[in-house]
């Protein structure tokens, strides 16, 4: 049987990641419609498909960030780009290179996907990309202490707690609360 190269970057037994692409606007915003119960007041996803070619070029052309969409690889099936229904996404921010080697993560799940367990594989895959090809040392989750679920993902994938920083990121029109959860390789490796 011949070999036929992955459309993913990485997968797990229930799904694959791959980078963002402009043919996601679609799918992308029409499944953060239908999460915005979901995720406000946390996250506000772009829910249109000209506010996700804006959000997605930034993730496509700016080497300090990275997209990750996490597909589902069976079942439902999802936009033309290929493979399965996006169930959510994974972004590295603030990639910092040299000394550093680090990068914030953000994250976020769609309803259909939700509570099924399969942020948590992507999130491991994500983790396992920045940390392999992606050669970083340290990733970082700044979290609003009510948001249970994400820390709960957050905890479940390796993250520990390491403070407390007040009115640290501006959202949906206030400075919030954040708790910081991290990894390093070391970690991971340990875990």
């Amino acid at each position: 049987m011949p070999h036929t190269a992955s459309r993913y970057l990485a997968e797990g037994p229930r799904v694959g990641i791959r980078h963002f692409s402009y043919e996601d606007g679609a799918e992308f915003s029409a499944r953060a419609r239908e999460s915005k119960e979901l995720h406000q007041p946390w996250l506000f996803p772009p829910d249109s498909p000209s506010a996700y070619t804006a959000y997605a070029s930034r993730l496509i052309e700016d080497p300090t960030k990275a997209g990750f969409l996490v597909c589902e690889k069976e079942g439902r099936t999802g936009g033309e780009h290929g493979g399965g229904a996006i169930a959510g996404f994974v972004n590295i921010n603030n990639i910092v290179e040299g000394g550093f080697q680090c990068g914030a993560l953000g994250y976020g799940a769609f309803a259909h996907a939700a509570g099924r367990g399969l942020m948590r594989e992507g999130l491991n895959l994500v983790v396992d990309h920045a940390f392999g090809p992606m050669r970083l040392h340290r990733l970082e989750i700044n979290v609003q202490p009510q948001n249970a679920a994400s820390i709960a993902l957050a905890r479940s994938c390796g993250f520990r707690l390491e403070g407390f920083s007040p009115k640290m990121i501006y959202i949906d029109g206030d400075w919030r609360d954040h708790e910081r959860w991290a990894i390093t390789v070391e970690m991971r490796a340990s875990g």
